[in-house]
C-alpha cells in the first residue's frame, strides 16, 4: 500500500510516487470526470485520451520559467455547434428580424393629445366630514362573496370597478403569472383555438383595444372606429385557416409578456361589461364569458399565482413582473414581495400625537410631513416606510451591521446628529434630551467598542462621534478667545460638582495627592455605573487612553481622525487634575504626540490638504500639552524639563518639550514652512504654553539669549534689564489701538490686543517698583507721564463712556438668562455650552467691555499703590455714570443666575471688575473723604460680592473683609446721625411691644467704634480654606514659586454661605454641642457680642444684604445664642443685643414673612429645634423676658400646632416660667387669638391647663389669654358641619364649665369678649351672656338637671 506525501517531501518525492502507482496500476480512490462542452461533445474529438485516463503529470514540456503576467486577450461569446454564426450578416437586420416588439404590430402610433382631457376638481361639500359608511348599505343588493374580504374592502373595490370601468395597465400587468404568457405560444388547444376565433368573442360590437384616448375630443371616436372598422373588414375577408394561421405568426413574433399584458386586457373588460350585463339582467352570465378560458402554462403541476390570491383581495402592485427563469422564482410569495412596492402614502399627521424622530444623513431633524424622493437614501427601514429618515434606534442597529460602511455611516449620522443637538438646533421639537437618551442606551460603550474595529473607516467616524460626544461645540473657542483677559488662564474643570462631599481635613490635602488618591469604592465600581455620574470617568475606566496612544501610533489615521483625537485627548484634559495626570501618564502617549506631531524638522507644506499629520507640526498637539500644563506646576515642570529616566521611578521621566519650544518661539509664524493659518495658530500655542509655564515661573530661561541656559535643567533668573525694553514696544501699540475706540466696528476687530497691552504695562510698572537697585523716582516719573499722556485723556473720551454704560446690558448677573444653560446640558457630562456663540452685547461677546475694563482698572490699581499721588486723579474713573449704575444694578434685588458652568465662569470675570473697582475705592477713600451716597453704594456691593464670589477667589474674599465690608469710611450712617435716626425710627414704629432692652442708636454706634474687634471676629470664623486662600493669594500677588495649577476648584457654590454674618453664633452653637463642659466665658462672650453687632449694623443700615436669610432662619440663628450655655443670654450686652433684633424681626413689614413652616437653609427641622429650645428653657431660663419672648414668637396662630402641642403636651411645666408682660410682648395678642383654634387635641390641653391650674394668669399671663380665648370660642360654637366627636367634646366642656367650683375662671371662660393687652387679664369680659349663648348654656343646664333628677 502505498503511503500519502509527508511534509517536507518536495516535488521530485510527488513524481517518483506518481510513478510507483502507475506502475502498480493500482485502481484511484477518486475518479476524475470531465464535462464537455454545452452541445454534449467533447471541445476537441480527435484529441487521443490519455493513458488509462488519469490525469498525469508532466514536466518534460514545461518550460523554465513561469508564464509573464500580461493581460489574456479579450473572450469572444462561443457559437453553439448547432447554429454557426453567420459572416456576412448585417446585425442590424438581424435585430429587426428577432424584434418582437409592439411596434411590429401597431406599425401606425398615434400621438396622444392631452389638449382637450378634462380635469376634474374636487366636488365641495356642506358638510366636515365624508359620509359614513354603513355595513347595512354595504348587505343590500350585493351577492355574498368569501368572507375572507372585509365589507370595507368589498365597498371599495365595487366603487373602483364603478369608477373605471378599464383598470391602470401596470395593475393588471403585475398580477399576471410570469409563466404563463411565456409557454403560450408553444402549443394551443382545440379549445384555445375556439375561443381565439373572432365569432367566439364580442361579434364585433366596438374596439377593445384601441380606444383613441389621448386624441382630440371630435377625432377620437371617429379615428377608433375607423381602425375599428379596417380590422373587421380584415378578418371577414380571411378565411378560419387563415385567420388562425396569422395568429400563430404572431404570437411567435411577439413577446410572451406583451400577448398576456393584451389578453389579460380583454379579459377584464369581459369581465366589467358582464358585471354590467349581470346587474341590469340578473340571472346568469353570458355564454361568451363562460365558454373562455385562460391560457394555462405547458407544466400543469404549477400553481397559478391568481389562485394563490384570497377571493376578491386587491391585486399586488409590484414594480417589475417576476420570471420564471429568474433564480428563486419557481413558486411566487406574493407577501414576501411586499417591499418592491411603491411606498405608502404618507400620512398627514392632524393631531398633536408624537411620532418618533427622525433624521437625515446630515443629521437634520425631519418634520413627520417632509416628503422626500427615495433616492436619497433616506426610506431604507421597516418601520413607517413612508416616513423619511431614521431613526435613532435603526441607527444603534445599523451600527452593528456586518457591513462595515453600514457601521460607519450610522456613526457618522450619530456624531452629525449629537453636533446638532448640542448646537440647539432642534430646539423644543424635539421631547427630552438626545444626549441622555443616547447615553441611557449605552451609546458610550458602544463608540468605545467601535474604536477597536478593525477597519480604518469605522474608527474614524467613531473617533468623530466621540469628539462629537465629548467635546461641545463653540467651548475651545471660548476659552482660546479669552486666555489673554486678567487671569483668563484660570479655568473651572470641566467635571460634575455632585462628588461626594469630603472632610474638612481633605481641603487641607495637596491637589497631586488628592488625584493619586482613589478610593475602593470608586475603583471597584463598574464603568457604567462610574458613567453614569461622570462621562469621562467612565471613559477612562474603559483603558480608553492606551487605545488612542495605539491609533497615534501604529494605525496612523488620517488628518481628520488625528484632529479628532486630539480634541478627546484636550477635553479629557480638561477634566480634572486626575484625569490630566492619567493622560500625562499614559505609556508612549505623550512622547507619540511630541514626536509625530511636534517634530522639528519637517518636509515644506503647501497649501493643500495633507493626507497625512505625522510628523508634521501640529497647533492641537501644543494645546494639548498647554492644556495639561495648566492643570499643574508639576506636569509642567515635567513637560519642559528632561530629567533622566530612572527605573526605580519611572514616573520622573521628562518629555523635553523645551527645544521643541523654542524652535516654534523663535522662528516667525511665516518662515515654518507650513500654511498660514496653521503656522500662526502653531505659533499662538506656543506662545500660551510659555505663558503657563511662566505662570509657575518655569520656562524663564527660553528667554535668555544663551544656548546653554535654554539647555539646561535648573531655570534661569531674568534680570529686569533685559525685559526693559518691551515698555517702548508695547505703549505706541496701544496708544493706536486707543485711538479707534470711538469706531466701534474698528474696536471689536482688535479682538484682545488693547487688554493684553494694558495688562502688559500692569505687569511691567509692578515689577519695575519691586527692584530693589533701582531709583524709585526713575518709574514715579513715568507712571505720572503715563497718566497725564494717555490715561487722564482717555478717561474724557465719550466713548469709553459707552463703555461703561454697556456694563449692565453685557453683565451675567444682571441679565440671567444669558447664563441658561445649554439645551443639551447634562450633569454627567460638563460643556460651558457655548454652541452658536454669543450676541455681542454680552460678557463673551465681540463687542464686550469687560476685558477692556478690567484690565484698565488693574493698571489703575497697580499705579494708585506705586504712587499714592495718582488715587485723586485715577479716582476719575469711579465717577462714571455707568459704572453708578451699574452698582446699582448688582445690588439690586434680583434673582441671581443659576450656577451652571458657563456662568460661573462668566460671574467670575464680572466679579474681577467689580472687586478691582472696589479696591480703587478703599484706596481712594483713604486719601480723600469719599461722598456718602457713592460710600454707601460701594459698601453695599462689597457685602453683595462678598457673598457672590466663587471657589477659586478666596484672595478677593479675604481682601474685601480686611478692607471694605469693615470699614468705617464705607459706613457714612455712622457718623451722619445714623444712631439718632435709629432711635427716632423706633420710636415712631408701631406694633412693637415694649423695651427690652437700650436704644438702638447707642448699640449701633457702639459697633461702629467696635469694627476693628468685629473685622477680626469675623476674619476668625469665615476664615477659608488655607491651602486655597494660600493658593488664590499666589495667584493674584504673582508669587510664582507658589502658584500649584491653573485649575480652579470646581465651583460648587459661593465661597462663603448667605447667612454668613451669623457665621461665629452658628460656630458657637457647634462647639457647645460637641463640648459638654462648655466653652471659655470670655472668648463666647466677645464671639458672640460681635457677632450680633455687625448683624445689628447689617439689619439696620444695609437690610439688603440680608436680604438672602429669610426671617426665619434669622429667629432661629438667635435662638442658638441661648443654646450655647445657660449664662451666655444673661450677659447684658447680649441681652440688649438680642432684644433689638427680636424688634427688628417684629416689625410689622417683616413679620408677615415669617414663615416657620417652610425648609430652612441649614435646618433640618424647626420642631425639632424648637422643642431643644423649650427643654432648654424650662432648664435654665429662671423666668427670663427675653428667653420667654422668643420662645412665644413661633407659638403665634398661623403657625404649625406642632409647635404648641409640644409646649401644652411635653413641656407643660414651662408654662410656670413664661411669665412675661403683656405689655412686653413684642407682636401683638391678636395673632395669637384669632382664628379660633380648630384642633381639638390642643383644645383639650387647653382646657386641662386651666382647670388643673398649671396655666395662671398671675405666671404666665400671656399663654392664659391666649387659652382662655380659644376654649370660650370652642364652647360656645354652633357650627352644624362638626362631627358628632366634636360636638360631644364641646357639650362636655361646656358643662364642666358650668360646674367649675373655680368662680373667676369659669366667669373667664362663660363671659370672654375680646382680647386686650391694656388690661391686667388681657382680655374684655362681657357684664352678661349675649342672649343666643345665654339660651344655649340654659339648654344645656336644663339638660343635664334633668339628667341628673332621673338618676336619683
Amino acid at each position: 500500500m502505498l503511503s500519502r506525501p509527508k511534509p517536507g517531501e518536495s516535488e521530485v518525492d510527488l513524481l517518483r510516487f506518481q510513478s510507483q502507482f502507475l506502475a502498480a496500476g493500482a485502481a484511484p480512490a477518486v475518479q476524475l470526470v470531465k464535462k464537455g462542452s454545452r452541445s454534449g461533445g467533447d471541445a476537441n474529438p480527435d484529441r487521443p485520451p490519455l493513458q488509462d485516463h488519469r490525469d498525469v503529470v508532466m514536466l518534460d514540456n514545461l518550460p523554465d520559467l513561469p508564464p509573464a503576467l500580461v493581460p489574456a486577450p479579450p473572450k469572444r461569446a462561443r457559437p453553439s455547434p448547432g447554429h454557426p454564426l453567420p459572416e456576412h450578416e448585417d446585425p442590424e437586420e438581424r435585430l429587426n428580424r428577432h424584434d418582437k416588439h409592439i411596434t411590429a404590430v401597431l406599425t401606425k402610433i398615434i400621438e396622444r393629445d392631452t389638449s382637450s382631457v378634462a380635469v376634474n376638481l374636487p366636488v365641495p361639500s356642506g358638510v366636515a366630514f365624508p359620509p359614513v359608511f354603513h355595513r347595512s348599505q354595504g348587505r343590500q343588493g350585493k351577492p355574498a362573496t368569501s368572507g375572507k374580504k372585509s365589507i370595507f374592502a368589498q365597498e371599495i373595490a365595487a366603487r373602483r370597478a364603478s369608477e373605471a370601468k378599464v383598470p391602470p395597465v401596470g395593475a393588471v400587468a403585475s398580477t399576471l403569472d410570469p409563466p404563463e404568457g411565456a409557454a403560450t405560444y408553444e402549443a394551443i388547444t382545440p379549445r384555445e383555438q375556439g375561443s381565439q376565433l373572432p365569432w367566439n368573442s364580442y361579434s364585433f360590437q366596438g374596439p377593445h383595444l384601441v380606444t383613441g384616448k389621448g386624441l382630440k375630443s371630435q377625432e377620437a371616436e371617429q379615428e377608433a372606429q375607423t381602425i375599428h372598422e379596417e380590422n373587421v373588414a380584415r378578418l371577414q375577408a380571411m378565411a378560419p385557416e387563415e385567420i388562425l394561421q396569422e395568429q400563430q405568426r404572431l404570437l411567435a413574433q411577439l413577446d410572451p409578456s406583451l400577448v398576456a399584458f393584451l389578453r389579460s386586457h380583454s379579459r377584464t373588460c369581459e369581465q366589467a361589461e358582464e358585471k354590467a350585463t349581470g346587474e341590469q339582467r340578473p340571472g346568469g352570465r353570458s355564454a361568451e364569458v363562460i365558454g373562455e378560458e385562460p391560457i394555462m402554462p405547458t407544466s400543469s403541476s404549477e400553481p397559478r399565482q391568481e389562485d394563490e390570491l384570497e377571493p376578491g383581495a386587491p391585486a399586488l402592485a409590484l414594480p417589475v413582473t417576476p420570471q420564471k427563469e429568474w433564480l428563486h422564482m419557481d413558486t411566487v410569495e406574493l407577501e414576501k414581495l411586499h417591499w418592491t412596492q411603491d411606498l405608502p402614502p404618507l400620512r398627514r399627521q392632524q393631531t398633536q400625537e408624537r411620532m418618533q424622530a427622525r433624521f437625515s444623513l446630515q443629521g437634520e431633524l425631519l418634520a413627520p410631513s417632509v416628503d422626500l424622493p427615495t433616492h436619497l437614501g433616506l426610506h431604507h427601514h421597516g418601520e413607517e416606510a413612508e416616513r423619511a429618515g431614521y431613526s435613532l434606534q435603526e441607527l444603534f442597529h445599523l451600527t452593528r451591521s456586518q457591513v462595515s460602511q453600514q457601521r460607519a455611516l450610522a456613526l457618522h449620522v450619530l456624531a452629525q446628529v449629537i453636533g446638532r443637538a448640542q448646537a440647539g438646533e432642534f430646539g423644543d421639537r424635539l421631547v427630552g434630551s438626545v444626549l441622555r437618551l443616547l447615553l441611557d442606551a449605552g451609546f458610550l460603550f458602544l463608540l468605545r467598542f467601535s474604536l477597536d474595529d478593525r477597519v480604518d473607516g469605522v474608527i474614524a467616524a467613531a473617533v468623530r462621534a466621540l469628539r462629537a460626544l465629548l467635546v461641545a461645540p463653540g467651548d475651545e473657542e471660548l476659552l482660546d478667545s479669552t486666555f489673554s483677559w486678567y487671569h483668563g488662564a484660570l479655568v473651572f474643570p470641566l467635571m460634575p460638582s455632585q462628588e461626594d462631599k469630603e472632610g474638612e481635613d481633605e481641603d487641607e490635602e495637596p491637589l497631586a495627592e488628592k488625584a493619586k488618591r482613589k478610593s475602593p469604592e470608586e475603583g471597584n465600581r463598574p464603568p457604567s455605573d462610574v458613567a453614569r455620574h461622570d462621562v469621562i470617568k467612565g471613559l477612562l475606566a474603559t483603558n480608553l487612553l492606551p487605545r488612542l496612544r495605539y491609533l497615534l501610533e501604529v494605525t496612523c489615521p488620517g488628518p481628520s481622525a488625528v484632529l479628532d483625537i486630539l480634541a478627546v485627548l484636550i477635553r479629557l484634559a480638561r477634566h480634572s487634575l486626575e484625569s490630566a495626570t492619567r493622560v500625562l501618564e499614559c505609556p508612549r502617549l505623550i512622547e507619540t504626540v511630541i514626536q509625530e506631531f511636534l517634530p522639528t524638522s519637517w518636509s515644506p507644506m503647501g497649501v493643500r490638504p495633507t493626507l497625512s499629520l505625522h510628523r508634521v507640526p501640529c497647533a492641537p498637539a501644543m494645546k494639548l500639552l498647554r492644556v495639561l500644563a495648566s492643570a499643574g506646576r508639576n506636569i509642567a515642570a515635567r513637560l519642559l524639563i528632561l530629567i533622566p529616566r530612572l527605573s526605580a521611578q519611572p514616573q520622573l521621566s521628562g518629555f523635553d518639550l523645551r527645544s521643541r519650544l523654542c524652535r516654534f518661539i523663535a522662528e516667525a509664524p511665516q518662515d515654518l514652512a507650513l500654511p498660514p493659518e496653521e503656522a500662526e495658530t502653531l505659533s499662538t500655542e506656543a506662545f500660551r504654553l510659555w505663558a503657563v509655564a511662566a505662570s509657575y515661573g518655569q520656562g524663564g530661561d527660553l528667554y535668555s539669549d544663551s544656548a546653554e541656559a535654554s539647555l539646561s535643567s535648573t531655570p534661569s533668573s531674568i534680570t529686569w534689564t533685559q525685559v526693559s525694553g518691551l515698555q517702548p514696544l508695547v505703549e505706541p501699540c496701544l496708544r493706536q489701538t486707543l485711538k479707534l475706540l470711538p469706531r466701534p466696528e474698528m474696536w471689536s476687530a482688535l479682538g484682545p490686543v488693547p487688554t493684553a497691552c494694558l495688562l502688559f504695562l500692569d505687569a511691567y510698572y509692578q515689577a519695575w517698583s519691586q527692584q530693589p537697585g533701582l531709583c524709585p523716582g526713575d518709574w514715579l516719573q513715568d507712571t505720572e507721564r503715563l497718566s497725564e499722556e494717555l490715561l487722564l485723556p482717555l478717561l474724557s473720551q465719550p466713548a469709553l463712556g459707552r463703555l461703561w454704560h454697556s456694563l449692565g446690558c453685557c453683565s451675567p448677573h444682571c441679565n440671567p438668562q444669558s447664563c441658561a444653560p445649554a439645551p443639551e446640558a447634562l450633569p454627567s457630562l460638563v460643556s460651558l455650552g457655548c454652541a452658536g456663540g454669543h450676541p455681542p452685547l454680552s460678557l463673551a461677546g465681540s463687542a464686550s467691555p469687560f476685558p477692556f475694563l478690567t484690565a484698565l482698572l488693574s493698571l489703575f490699581n497697580t499705579l494708585g499703590w506705586i504712587h499714592k499721588g495718582l488715587c485723586g486723579q485715577l479716582a476719575a474713573v469711579l465717577g462714571a455714570p455707568g459704572l453708578q449704575n451699574y452698582f446699582l444694578q448688582c445690588v439690586a434685588p434680583v434673582s441671581a443666575p443659576h450656577l451652571t458652568p458657563f456662568s460661573a465662569w462668566a460671574l467670575r470675570h464680572e466679579y474681577h471688575l467689580q472687586h478691582l473697582a472696589l479696591a480703587l475705592a478703599q484706596r481712594v477713600a483713604t486719601i480723600q473723604p469719599v461722598s456718602a451716597t457713592s460710600a454707601a453704594l460701594y459698601h453695599s456691593m462689597a457685602l453683595a460680592l462678598l457673598s457672590r464670589l466663587l471657589p477659586g477667589s478666596e484672595h478677593l474674599a479675604h481682601e474685601l473683609l480686611l478692607s471694605c465690608v469693615f470699614r468705617l469710611e464705607f459706613l457714612p450712617e455712622g457718623a451722619a446721625g445714623g444712631p439718632e435716626a435709629a432711635d427716632f425710627s423706633d420710636r415712631l414704629s408701631l406694633g412693637s411691644g415694649g423695651d427690652l432692652g437700650c436704644e438702638r442708636g447707642t448699640l449701633l454706634a457702639q459697633a461702629c467704634q467696635d469694627l476693628p474687634s468685629i473685622r477680626s471676629c469675623y476674619l476668625t470664623h469665615c476664615s477659608l480654606a488655607r491651602a486655597s486662600l494660600l493658593a488664590s493669594q499666589a495667584l493674584h500677588r504673582g508669587e510664582l514659586q507658589q502658584v500649584p495649577a491653573l485649575l480652579l476648584p470646581v465651583a460648587k457654590g459661593p465661597l462663603l454661605p448667605t447667612d454668613w454674618p451669623f457665621l461665629p453664633l452658628i460656630q458657637l452653637y457647634h462647639r457647645a454641642s460637641d463640648s459638654p463642659s462648655g466653652l471659655p466665658p470670655a472668648d463666647t462672650v466677645g464671639t458672640a457680642m460681635r457677632a450680633l453687632q455687625w448683624v445689628l449694623v447689617l439689619e439696620s443700615w444695609r437690610p439688603q444684604a440680608l436680604r438672602a436669610v429669610p426671617p426665619a432662619a434669622r429667629l432661629a440663628r438667635l435662638m442658638c445664642v441661648f443654646l450655647v450655655d445657660s449664662e451666655l443670654f444673661r450677659e447684658t450686652p447680649i441681652q440688649h443685643l438680642v432684644a433689638a433684633l427680636l424688634a427688628r424681626l417684629c416689625q410689622p413689614e417683616v413679620l408677615p414673612n415669617l414663615n416657620l413652616d417652610c425648609p430652612l437653609p441649614g435646618l433640618t427641622s424647626f420642631p425639632d429645634l424648637y422643642a431643644n429650645f423649650l427643654e432648654h428653657f424650662e432648664a435654665v431660663s429662671f423666668g427670663d423676658h427675653l428667653f420667654g419672648a422668643l420662645v412665644l414668637l413661633p407659638l403665634q396662630r398661623r403657625f404649625s400646632v406642632t409647635l404648641r402641642l409640644a409646649l401644652f403636651g411635653e413641656h407643660v411645666g414651662a408654662l410656670r416660667a413664661l411669665g412675661l408682660p403683656l405689655t412686653q410682648l413684642p407682636v401683638s395678642l391678636e395673632s395669637y387669638t384669632a382664628p379660633p383654634e380648630d384642633n381639638l387635641a390642643l383644645l383639650q390641653l387647653y382646657f386641662r391647663a386651666l382647670v388643673t391650674g398649671a396655666l395662671q394668669s398671675r405666671w404666665c399671663p400671656v399663654l392664659y389669654a391666649v387659652a382662655v380665648a380659644h376654649v370660650n370660642s370652642f364652647i360656645f360654637c354652633q357650627d352644624p358641619k362638626s362631627s358628632d366627636e366634636v360636638k360631644a367634646a364641646r357639650r362636655s366642656m361646656l358643662q364642666k364649665t358650668w360646674l367649675l367650683a373655680d368662680k373667676g375662671l369659669r366667669q373667664h371662660l362663660l363671659h370672654y369678649k375680646l382680647p386686650n393687652s391694656a388690661l391686667p387679664e388681657g382680655f374684655e369680659l362681657y357684664p352678661q351672656l349675649p342672649p343666643l349663648r345665654q339660651q344655649y348654656l340654659q339648654k344645656l343646664i336644663s339638660g343635664v338637671l334633668q339628667n341628673g333628677v332621673s338618676e336619683t
